[in-house]
């Protein structure tokens, strides 16, 4: 009886101040009412089921410490026995050396010894050192995988201490460190220990698929706590172009005490991890992937952005029809929030040392990225399918037109993206085509090449569309120069205002390219679209030249005119696109196209190199054209100057008349020089007329000097006075038109020079020939035409 007294006599609690914080959270939220002392041999049930557990949990690691120390003995011993052996070794070799030997069979034999001895000495060192590591490493290993663990069971808790699943996760991050660095020095300096290095890999690899993600989700519920995302109907505002937002609360800047240190510590760790998870990478891929690229997009950004992007999807849904909105938004979202990278996050990861990282950069990238990505999987399909899969023409005129305003969209927010990226007062490199991918939403057009030749198609039917109508309009084959005013002081241009209007088209195609964030990906667009425009306007001259041939073989001067203002069209549009291709944007494609540094110049190097020739070849063939048109119709005026061999055999050196036909030919050749000179640029001009000169040189030459003519004194005077002429119709556009007429020239001198006591040794004094000026003609030729010289008595 006195037992039983004895035992149900309550047993005081212990005092208040004794008990741990834990405890006494644990006590008011499992007794916190009568009630839920009822409940109190169940919790006693739980407690102790728990305390078993981890009382197996404590046996079970006491047993693998004790089996980490059983190998750790081992090692020792295989070292110490390894030890014994080389002291024993060496006290061999003390004795030996005290008692020298005495011929060279033993010194031989000592030295084998030796380098055996060394050898041994070295395998030793190397088991010992190669059985330290590997202790090392799976202590370290361990200690993650123990720290791992624990993280995970606290968390499975119902209510885990936040502190303690940071101070755990701490230890597993050191660890991870030092595991790291143990391993890159073992890669440096014993590669030979792969196995080793691949088995502590595969360990690691096991740990982080556990703590990474829970790292991930413990981020993301502390963002919640915070209230991230921010309430989108505050960021709705009429003007989207605003500079700041009053209404607009910024959970970043607004947490407090412990909150605020929480969130600090969970951005450290997850910044920790993905740096050791990126020198880890760029361990393994060492010697291996030279190129490879070991950039991440930083993962606490992408964390702020995912429920944004989530959360602003809902609103994207209402604006298919109106994508201007879509792009507002997002810009007002970006912008409201950049300012809080800089000086909120950027300090964080400058303490995390994690190199390379903008938060500013990685926040406008993550928000560029997935806009991006909603346009890919909505908009864009969208599109598509009208274009594709819809006969109704005015469908898919529609959807052409909203391709294009998607387009523009798209161009206008990736310069203002990147315009709020270069504020931050460093230096972006944003021109290189990795960075360009990072901060333009057209980087879906590299994912998609399809879509890629779609737009171009879109982009040249559009272009062509506006072209059509210029090219139609007469108004627009009239020469610049016509319009302008002559008290300007100016010298007119000869280029028809079609050339400027094609090279508007062909720039303003070009220039929506410029945005595409790969060098391959604008190459291949301004192929697709500048090429064919060029092209077109190239059969456009082509058409023009045929007809005005057709129509009367270019006999007319209307004729003459139309097609010296094409061939003047092209010339013009010819030297704007060489000077076009000397920018900079075209030398990086031509550059890249033959795999090196190159030149406009270059023949084999140029994105428009192609269209260049066959502009050339176009103003060549039509220039020659020009040159034989008149050159026939000179000689058809001459035909019977030519014929009369008699004039060439008058022996009076008095003052001759011009013959009429010669006359007659002589102003067709002035009236239609007028005309071309009129029409054709001076360059142009100046390659028709030295043109045209070669090609009468050879006619006076052949049909006259060597047709046979008997040449009295007479005949050679009038010859002369032709030529003069002839000489002073040229003479207005160089100072020395007889230059031009090497073979006419040559032999009228000639025919004027030689005397009779020279005609018969004139072929062998080719000094004589030389000191005259004589240069042009062979000897065959200055024999015949000596032959044909007449002297008076």
């Amino acid at each position: 009886m006195a037992r039983s007294t004895e035992a149900s006599v309550i047993r005081p609690l212990p005092p208040l101040t004794s008990l741990s914080s834990n405890a006494l959270y644990f006590l008011n939220s499992k007794l916190s009412s009568i009630e839920d002392l009822h409940g109190a041999p169940t919790l006693l049930s739980e407690l102790q089921i728990q305390s078993d557990a981890l009382d197996r949990t404590l046996f079970e690691l006491n047993k693998e410490l004790q089996s980490h120390f059983t190998r750790h003995a081992s090692y020792s011993d295989r070292v110490g026995s390894l030890l014994s052996d080389v002291h024993a070794q060496l006290d061999d070799l003390r004795r030996s050396s005290t008692h020298p030997p005495s011929d060279g069979e033993s010194r031989r034999g000592m030295g084998v010894e030796l380098q055996a001895l060394a050898k041994e000495v070295a395998r030793v060192e190397t088991v010992r050192n190669y059985a330290g590591t590997a202790l090392k490493l799976d202590t370290l290993v361990g200690d993650i995988e123990d720290a791992v663990s624990s993280t995970l069971n606290r968390t499975r808790r119902r209510h885990p201490s936040i502190k303690d699943l940071e101070d755990m996760r701490s230890v597993a991050l050191r660890s991870l460190k030092s595991t790291e660095d143990v391993l890159r020095s073992v890669v440096k300096t014993h590669p030979q220990w792969a196995r080793l290095v691949s088995a502590v890999d595969h360990r690691i690899d096991r740990a982080l698929a556990i703590l990474r993600p829970q790292a991930i989700a413990d981020h993301r519920a502390l963002l919640a706590s915070l209230g991230w995302p921010p309430p989108l109907s505050t960021l709705s505002s009429s003007n989207p172009d605003m500079k700041s937002s009053s209404d607009v609360q910024n959970p970043l800047f607004t947490m407090q005490g412990d909150l605020k240190l929480q969130y600090c510590e969970s951005f450290l760790a997850l910044c920790g991890l993905q740096e050791l998870q990126r020198k880890r990478k760029s361990r393994q891929l060492e010697g291996h992937y030279k190129d490879v690229a070991l950039y991440q997009p930083l993962w606490v950004i992408e964390e702020l952005v995912n429920p944004i992007s989530i959360a602003s999807q809902r609103h994207f849904s209402k604006w298919i029809e109106k994508p201007e909105y879509i792009f507002a938004l997002v810009y007002k979202i970006t912008r409201d929030y950049v300012d809080s990278m800089d000086d909120l996050l950027q300090p964080l990861v400058d303490e995390a040392m994690l190199s390379g990282y903008s938060c500013r950069e990685e926040w406008i990238s993550a928000m560029v990225s997935s806009l991006s990505t909603y346009l890919a999987k909505e908009i864009f399909p969208r599109y598509i399918t009208q274009l594709q899969g819809e006969s109704d023409t005015a469908i898919q005129t529609q959807a052409r037109a909203s391709w294009l305003n998607l387009v523009d969209l798209m161009i206008a927010f990736d310069k203002r993206a990147q315009s709020l990226a270069a504020h931050s007062g460093m230096l972006l490199s944003l021109q290189e085509d990795d960075n360009m991918q990072k901060m333009s939403t057209l980087v879906v057009f590299c994912d998609r090449p399809d879509w890629l030749d779609l737009w171009a198609e879109i982009e040249f039917s559009d272009s062509l569309h506006k072209l059509n109508s210029q090219i139609e309009d007469e108004r627009n084959w009239i020469n610049e120069g016509e319009n302008a005013s002559l008290l300007s002081g100016l010298e007119e241009s000869k280029s028809p205002l079609i050339s400027s209007a094609v090279l508007r088209c062909l720039s303003s195609v070009i220039d929506r390219c410029r945005s595409l964030p790969s060098l391959s990906l604008r190459s291949q667009f301004v192929k697709l679209t500048g090429s064919p425009i060029i092209h077109k306007f190239l059969d456009c001259l082509k058409r023009r030249c045929q007809e005005a041939e057709g129509l009367t073989a270019l006999t007319d001067d209307n004729a003459l005119i139309k097609v010296a203002k094409s061939v003047n069209a092209c010339s013009s549009f010819e030297f704007s696109l060489k000077e076009l291709c000397e920018d900079v944007f075209f030398l990086e494609m031509g550059s890249n196209q033959s795999g090196g540094v190159g030149t406009a110049g270059d023949s084999e190097i140029g994105v428009f190199n192609e269209e260049i020739n066959k502009l050339e070849e176009f103003r060549t063939e039509w220039i020659e054209k020009l040159s034989t048109v008149v050159l026939r119709g000179f000689d058809a005026l001459c035909r019977d100057y030519i014929k009369n061999k008699k004039q060439w055999q008058e022996k009076s050196e008095e003052a001759l008349p011009l013959t009429r036909s010669f006359i007659e030919a002589m102003d067709y050749l002035q009236g239609k020089l007028s005309v071309l000179e009129k029409g054709m640029s001076k360059a142009d001009f100046t390659r028709l007329w030295r043109s045209l000169a070669a090609g009468i040189d050879k006619l006076i030459f052949s049909s006259i000097l060597m047709g046979n003519a008997k040449f009295h004194d007479g005949g050679v005077q009038r010859l002369s006075n032709d030529l003069t002429v002839l000489f002073g119709l040229f003479g207005a556009w160089c100072l020395r038109p007889e230059g031009f007429f090497p073979k006419a020239s040559g032999g009228l001198k000639l025919l004027r020079t030689a005397t009779k006591q020279l005609k018969n040794t004139l072929i062998a004094d080719e000094r004589w020939l030389r000191e005259n000026g004589i240069r042009h003609l062979t000897s065959t030729e200055v024999e015949k035409i000596m032959k044909n010289r007449v002297f008076n008595s």
